[in-house]
C-alpha cells in the first residue's frame, strides 16, 4: 500500500511540475523576445516612462510649417486636405515654430543619457494633433527625415486633443491653435500658442535657451491686476510692502521647476559651466522698484534663474535678439509681436488680467 500511495502521489505532483516548466519556458521566451527587441533598438533610446519624463506635447502645426495645408483645409474641406497630405506624404514638411525648441530638448536628452544612461528623467516629446490618422504617414516621414525622436503620437481625427493631455502627464503643451491652448490653460495644464518669427535667426544647437516673462507666466497675475486697475505707483507701493511675501505661482512655474531639476543633474556631475540648459527671466518690471519680490519668490521656491533682465518698461525685442532663445513665453501680445518682428520665436500664454486688455488674433 505505501508503494501505491507513493506512486499516486508522484502522479498528482506531475501537473504542478508541468506548469512550473511551462512558466519557466514562457519567461525564457519573454527574455529572448526582449533581448531581440532591445538589440534592434539599442542605438535609439526608448521613450522614458511618462511618470518619470518631462512630457512636452507639440501640435503638428507647431512642429511643422502647415500654413498651405491649413489653407486647403479651410477653403476646400477635410477630404481635399487629407488627399493633399496623402499625395505629398513623401514631401518633407518644413520646420515650424516649435521645431528648434524640440531639437534643443533632444540635445539635452542626449547629454543626459551620456551622464545617466539608466535614468528616465528626461524630455519626452509627444505629437499631439487633431489630424486624422491618414495624415500620419507624412508626419512620420518628416519626423524621420529630421532625425527627431518622437515615438508617441496622439491623432484625434478632428476631436480636441486636450482630454489626452492629462492622460499623457503633460508638463507643457505647445500649439498654433489659441483656442486649444486656452482650453488647456483652463484645465490647469501649462500651455502656450506658438508664433513663427518674422526673420531667420541662428539658434544654439548645443544649449537649450528658454526665456520667461514673470507676471502671469511664472507668477500669478496678482501684480498685473494692480497695475491695470490702480496704476504704476500703487503697484510699486504694493510690491515694496509685500517684498517678503512670495508671489503665487503662475501657469508655467511647473515647467520652470522641471528645467531646474534637470539643470541640477548636470551640476551634480560638475557640468555647471557646460550645462546644456540656460534659463532667462525677461520682465518689464523695474529692478529697484519691484525686482526684489520676484527674486525672493524664486528663492523661496528653491529655483534658480541663470539671467534676470529687468527692463523697466523698455521693449523686450532687442534684448531677446541678444539672448536668442529657442522659445520666449509672455502673456501680452504686444510683447509677442515685438519679439516676432525682430526674429524671436514667441509663445503666448493666455492667462490673467492682460487677456482682457489686449485681444489679438
Amino acid at each position: 500500500t505505501p508503494a501505491t500511495m507513493s506512486g499516486s502521489g508522484s502522479q498528482a505532483a506531475q501537473p504542478g511540475e508541468d506548469e512550473e516548466v511551462r512558466m519557466q519556458e514562457a519567461e525564457q521566451d519573454w527574455a529572448a523576445a526582449k533581448a531581440f527587441y532591445d538589440n534592434l533598438v539599442s542605438k535609439k533610446p526608448r521613450p522614458p516612462k511618462p511618470q518619470h519624463a518631462i512630457t512636452v506635447a507639440v501640435s503638428s502645426r507647431a512642429l511643422f510649417d502647415l500654413v498651405e495645408e491649413r489653407r486647403i483645409y479651410e477653403e476646400q474641406g477635410l477630404e481635399k486636405y487629407v488627399k493633399y497630405q496623402q499625395d505629398k506624404e513623401n514631401v518633407t514638411l518644413k520646420p515650424g515654430p516649435a521645431f528648434h525648441f524640440v531639437k534643443a530638448l533632444e540635445h539635452v536628452n542626449a547629454r543626459l543619457l551620456e551622464l545617466y544612461p539608466d535614468d528616465e528623467e528626461r524630455f519626452d516629446i509627444v505629437l499631439m494633433t487633431n489630424n486624422h490618422a491618414q495624415v500620419g504617414v507624412r508626419l512620420i516621414n518628416s519626423i524621420n527625415h529630421y532625425g527627431l525622436t518622437i515615438e508617441r503620437f496622439c491623432m484625434t481625427g478632428g476631436k480636441s486633443p486636450i482630454g489626452y493631455l492629462t492622460a499623457y502627464l503633460t508638463n507643457l503643451y505647445l500649439s498654433a491653435d489659441s483656442e486649444k491652448v486656452q482650453e488647456a490653460i483652463e484645465a490647469g495644464i501649462a500651455a502656450a500658442t506658438m508664433f513663427t518669427a518674422n526673420k531667420d535667426v541662428a539658434y544654439s544647437d548645443t544649449q537649450l535657451r528658454v526665456a520667461f516673462d514673470g507676471d502671469a507666466v511664472l507668477f500669478s497675475d496678482e501684480s498685473e491686476q494692480i497695475v491695470k486697475e490702480q496704476g504704476l505707483d500703487r503697484f510699486f507701493e504694493h510690491e515694496k510692502l509685500n517684498e517678503n511675501k512670495p508671489l503665487a505661482q503662475g501657469p508655467l512655474k511647473g515647467f520652470l521647476e522641471a528645467l531646474g531639476k534637470l539643470q541640477k543633474k548636470f551640476y551634480a556631475k560638475n557640468e555647471r559651466l557646460n550645462c546644456p540648459i540656460r534659463i532667462f527671466l525677461v520682465t518689464a518690471r523695474s529692478a529697484a522698484s519691484s525686482g526684489a519680490r520676484v527674486l525672493k519668490t524664486l528663492r523661496s521656491w528653491g529655483l534658480e534663474i541663470d539671467e534676470a533682465l529687468f527692463l523697466a518698461g523698455a521693449p523686450k525685442g532687442p534684448i531677446l535678439v541678444k539672448i536668442r532663445p529657442h522659445i520666449f513665453f509672455d502673456d501680452q501680445m504686444f510683447h509677442i509681436e515685438g519679439a516676432q518682428k525682430l526674429g524671436t520665436i514667441a509663445a503666448h500664454v493666455p492667462y490673467g488680467v492682460a487677456q482682457k486688455y489686449n485681444k489679438s488674433s
